[in-house]
């Protein structure tokens, strides 16, 4: 695009704005514009894309895109980067987990006293409330199998409207952040039929 249509395209992006509401740090609701939404769609797929490339693959220009994630990021909805490493391939030994919580609801507080709790640990990687069997779903990380284990059963289950937890240990990653790490590019084993 250039000239006419690029001007077009730019007017277009300015005065629509796509029905995607979120709410930002103050709880006001914040409307994001079609470029939002692509750098965002861009930053999920290659974090280290610049402004300047950004720019040419929406069609704008680099000052509208460092103004778009800067807004971005005042809003509270592009939170940070991070690089997506197979730990697995490296010398570094840990245990992961994925760990069931079941908690009694806080009145007027409902979840999220004890998720702000729960938080804090630096075994916890993430945290997210769920719909079904359990309440809480914690990703959990640790050295060894026994400082998880402790973590677990001194910490994590002894938080005042924790009701149980189920552990699972994370034995292979096949799939993460959409990248696949295991039987992806570059696997050369022979597939075993039954």
């Amino acid at each position: 695009l250039n000239g006419p249509s690029l001007q077009l395209r730019r007017q277009i992006d300015r005065a629509i704005i796509i029905a995607f509401r979120k709410r930002n740090q103050k709880g006001e609701i914040a409307m994001f514009s079609t470029l939002d939404m692509h750098i965002l769609e861009i930053l999920c797929e290659d974090a280290r894309v610049t402004p300047r490339e950004m720019a040419v693959m929406t069609g704008s220009d680099e000052a509208q895109v460092n103004a778009a994630l800067d807004s971005l990021r005042a809003a509270g909805v592009l939170v940070g980067y991070q690089t997506l490493i197979n730990w697995e391939r490296t010398e570094r030994e840990f245990v992961q987990a994925v760990i069931e919580v079941n908690v009694i609801p806080q009145r007027e507080k409902g979840f999220d006293a004890i998720a702000q709790r729960i938080v804090q640990y630096d075994e916890v990687k993430s945290l997210y409330l769920m719909s079904g069997a359990y309440d809480l779903m914690v990703l959990c990380e640790a050295r060894t199998l026994k400082e998880l284990a402790s973590f677990v059963h001194s910490r994590l289950s002894t938080i005042e409207g924790v009701t149980g937890t189920s552990t699972h240990f994370m034995l292979k990653t096949y799939k993460y952040g959409g990248m696949v790490f295991a039987g992806g590019k570059g696997d050369r084993r022979q597939a075993v039929m039954p």
